[in-house]
């Protein structure tokens, strides 16, 4: 569990002599990073010459940096992953180590730093087959958490900040407004997955969860495949297009991804939660508390075998061993 990052207060792998405070930032996320590369790359903030200049933004003129992070959209619509819709034990512990990320890097650099959670629930939302009601609703109750812990370090945002101008509830317009002018062309997407490891990967990745999170489906499992790597490539198109949204709005950030991230890469990965697949988030699992008050993603059929289950506030929170 993350729930602290103290233990990286002065310690910058591969460093011992005093280090640029854009590298000691960038050493304060390299213990979360969630990457593809093997285990000895990526661990020097050397290797990460793009967010290095990111945070240089901000540093070389005295402001707070601004960390920007699309993720938190909606709970899988799978119940044998998660326990309801709305957030649950896995985003409030999230959102308490993004805070206290930020709060950590105000100890090393006066300024401090400010986390955007850019919600992307209804960029794709028709897609994955969660109604946009329970995309509001997720994400008026994550606004609710953040104001009720005092996580003063945290902010978000939505395309319904982004397109004001269509009245509440139309989300279709806004989704076809954010694809028609950001998202790249499909036949091009394509085209990029058959020559580039990383986009094969995500696609493999995003169809994986498709099949998974498709309930009620009555055809055959080759036609389900077929759909869910159609809509696979609608969902990688639209997260782009959403990722240079947020570039467009705010054009100076350090650009964090929730999917695995190349050292090389504009964004960094970065992990939440501790889980063994890579892909894990807690929208798309259950949190199991163990023994020791470590806690660990699991999916919620697995969690409801290891332990009981705890409510929060009246509502299923997570499960207990």
């Amino acid at each position: 569990m993350y729930d602290d990052p103290q233990p990286c207060r002065d310690r910058i792998p591969g460093i011992a002599a005093p280090a640029s405070v854009e590298a000691r930032i960038l050493g304060l996320l390299l213990p979360y990073h969630r990457t593809t590369a093997p285990a000895s790359d990526g661990g020097h903030p050397r290797e990460h010459a793009e967010q290095l200049a990111q945070i240089r933004q901000f540093t070389d003129i005295g402001e707070p940096v601004l960390f920007t992070l699309p993720g938190f959209p909606c709970k899988s619509p799978n119940p044998a992953k998660v326990l309801g819709h709305l957030p649950d034990e896995g985003e409030r512990l999230s959102l308490s180590f993004l805070d206290r990320l930020c709060a950590r890097v105000g100890e090393i650099y006066a300024p401090g730093a400010r986390m955007l959670i850019c919600s992307d629930g209804h960029i794709f939302g028709d897609l994955i087959n969660v109604p946009d009601p329970h995309i509001d609703a997720y994400g008026d109750a994550l606004r609710a958490m953040i104001r009720r812990a005092g996580l003063r370090h945290l902010g978000t945002f939505d395309l319904r900040q982004v397109y004001g101008d269509i009245p509440p509830g139309r989300h279709g317009e806004m989704r076809s407004r954010a694809t028609e002018e950001y998202a790249p062309d499909l036949a091009d997407l394509r085209a990029l997955t058959r020559t580039d490891e990383e986009t094969t990967r995500l696609y493999r990745g995003i169809t994986r969860f498709l099949v998974e999170d498709t309930i009620g489906h009555t055809g055959s499992r080759s036609a389900l495949q077929r759909d869910c790597r159609a809509r696979a490539y609608g969902v990688i198109a639209r997260s782009r297009a959403w990722g240079d949204l947020i570039a467009d709005w705010h054009p100076r950030s350090v650009r964090l991804s929730i999917h695995p991230q190349r050292p090389d890469a504009a964004k960094f990965g970065i992990r939440l939660l501790e889980s063994a697949d890579a892909w894990a988030t807690p929208w798309h699992a259950t949190v199991l508390r163990r023994r020791d008050g470590s806690a660990e993603l699991l999916r919620r059929a697995d969690a409801e075998r290891r332990g009981r289950l705890v409510l929060r506030d009246g509502r299923p929170s997570h499960y207990a061993e």
